[in-house]
């Protein structure tokens, strides 16, 4: 027992020594291998068009962290809308604990961009030119040859060129398509920091894709390191049917393996062989499972060539094997399925309900009422008003309820498109009106003659 307990003290990928164990998996061919790649495409497409698409002359997508601009779906976020992105982080963490909690890892084997990447893009590539497992373990193990040399400079130029391309999605995700273009139409010393940031963010992605690949998700993703507190029994997994699999023993023809006292496992170890990051799934849920599904497809495959039944290896819970019950619908899904969505719910109407414009108006610091020679008592006033359009606004401030006249100290105030605006402006109040030394006031403020949003102040003045 201790023995089949070892794998848990180490990963795949390293040996004895802490050398590193190149992983060569297997090409993978299944239902669920071709239901990941018609995602898969679909995510990329939308991944690299992303920051081109523009919606009401924004770009759908952009983290602009420098200019601290943010743009979703076409509409623009700012500083103040903070307290949104901070709702929207406390949403994130209890939508991936609850998500974890019922469906597992499905996050990492179908969305993530590292796995759609490295098995999808550049692992397909290297099949290409490398061929599959067999014949890329000949490639590794051979002498520096002059095919060895030719393979192994096409697929590294090919995913040098891919990181660029990554790279300058990457790029204009955060500095927008149009600045990006820019830079990469102009002489490269205008642009030194931009050029510089390409060759940066091409070679950490080539270093990760070429060099890292599995061990970003064994060792540095912290998902993965989440994922031993947030499963439980009754998480839906990747998993081996041990209760119908063991014994294990090599399939005969025509064998009763029930009689013989075998299980329906083959021991074919097609399901190791598959796996892009080196476990083998028949030792149970482990860290480094990504649920990528291989090993499921890989399995199918080999029941159905024997004659046995298929999901041998399938997506189900620990209860579930261990009861002989498949997957169901619970109590507890459907209720943590409904707070997901009710969570998705909220943060949509946060962001839908957003206004375009941000107003706060505040008396001036330090400074109290004053009498006037007319007999009127002022408060001097300073208005703090973000827009988050692209138009330019001519603004003037009304009194919408409440008593008392405005008086702007500048003739116009004008506020720039995507930017705030910060003046001061008098409000006077005949002393009758002022009750009980102080007013509550709702401002109007307008631009180009249309209201665009209102802010509350107060207005103070003296005892009588």
């Amino acid at each position: 027992m201790e023995e089949q307990e070892t794998y848990r003290d180490k990963i795949a990928t390293v040996d004895e020594k802490g050398k590193r164990i190149w992983i060569f998996p297997k090409k993978p061919s299944g239902k669920f291998y071709d239901y990941r790649k018609w995602v898969s495409y679909l995510l990329l497409v939308f991944l690299f068009a992303g920051p081109h698409i523009k919606i009401g002359g924004e770009p759908m997508l952009m983290f602009n962290v420098i200019e601290r601009k943010f743009v979703i779906f076409g509409q623009v976020f700012w500083p103040q809308d903070f307290y949104i992105f901070a709702i929207a982080l406390v949403l994130m963490v209890v939508f991936i604990v609850l998500f974890t909690v019922i469906y597992g890892r499905l996050f990492c084997g179908w969305v993530c961009p590292q796995t759609i990447f490295m098995e999808m893009v550049f692992r397909r590539i290297e099949y290409w030119i490398e061929g599959d497992w067999t014949h890329q373990k000949k490639l590794d193990q051979m002498p520096w040859n002059g095919e060895k040399i030719r393979k192994r400079i096409l697929k590294h130029a090919i995913f040098w060129g891919i990181s660029f391309l990554i790279a300058n999605t990457f790029l204009a995700y955060i500095i927008g398509a149009d600045a990006l273009w820019e830079i990469q139409t102009a002489n490269p010393m205008e642009h030194l920091g931009g050029l510089i940031a390409l060759i940066i963010f091409t070679t950490v992605f080539y270093a990760v894709f070429a060099r890292l690949r599995e061990q970003v998700c064994t060792t540095i993703c912290p998902y993965g390191r989440l994922q031993g507190v947030l499963l439980d029994r009754n998480s839906i997994v990747i998993t081996y049917d041990h209760v119908r699999g063991e014994e294990r023993g090599k399939f005969r023809k025509n064998e009763d393996r029930k009689e013989s006292g075998k299980g329906d496992c083959i021991d074919c170890g097609q399901c190791v062989n598959v796996c892009p990051t080196g476990i083998d799934i028949r030792n149970g849920t482990q860290l480094e499972c990504v649920n990528c599904t291989a090993c499921i497809d890989a399995c199918d495959h080999m029941m159905e060539s024997v004659g046995l039944e298929k999901g041998l290896i399938r997506y189900d819970s620990e209860n579930g094997v261990n009861t002989g019950t498949r997957f169901r619908w619970t109590r507890r899904i459907k209720a943590y399925t409904a707070v997901l969505a009710l969570l998705l719910a909220v943060l949509v109407v946060l962001v839908v309900t957003r206004t375009d414009f941000d107003a706060t108006i505040l008396r001036q610091r330090g400074a109290t009422y004053q009498e006037l020679q007319d007999g009127r008592i002022s408060n001097i006033y300073e208005i703090d008003l973000s827009n988050k359009t692209k138009k330019e606004y001519t603004v003037e401030l009304r009194i919408l309820e409440g008593k008392g006249e405005i008086e702007a100290v500048v003739k116009d105030m004008v506020l720039l498109p995507e930017k705030h605006m910060r003046e001061r402006f008098l409000i006077k109040m005949d002393q009758d009106d002022v009750k009980k030394g102080k007013n509550e006031l709702i401002i109007g403020i307008y631009g180009n003659g249309e209201l665009i949003t209102k802010a509350r102040t107060t207005f103070i003045g003296p005892l009588l």
